[in-house]
């Protein structure tokens, strides 16, 4: 996968293909009613990371960039407990699930990380 020539929008990229792939990931998942209510809280949370993102680059300001990146970190640890629960609950996932919840991990990190270091610099 290539992606631009800066990290933000490599990032970017990365968060929207995740988006796309929790799309394709629960269309894939058993038609049954428990699992569908799973299935439409994931398609939320899930693609509610790249929307906050985007958001965050429309933000008028640093701190209300770092409340978006906020959202989204919030956005992907929500995201991991429905896919850990469609885990546990489900005998059989989607092909990509330990993928999907291997970079749902990465994006929460990276997320972090970032608040992290976006905070150190507004106290400056």
């Amino acid at each position: 996968m290539t992606y631009g020539k800066n990290f933000k929008e490599n990032f970017s990229r990365r968060v929207y293909d995740y988006a796309v792939n929790v799309v394709k990931f629960t269309k894939e998942l058993p038609n049954d009613p428990s699992t569908q209510i799973l299935a439409r809280q994931l398609l939320r949370s899930g693609t509610s990371i790249a929307a906050n993102l985007t958001e965050a680059q429309a933000a008028s300001s640093k701190r209300g960039y770092v409340n978006f990146y906020l959202h989204a970190l919030k956005s992907a640890n929500e995201t991991r407990l429905w896919l850990n629960i469609l885990k546990d609950t489900l005998q059989k996932l989607p092909f990509n699930s330990d993928e999907i919840l291997k970079e749902t991990i990465e994006i929460a990190n990276i997320l972090g990380a970032s608040i992290i270091t976006m905070r150190k610099s507004l106290k400056k």
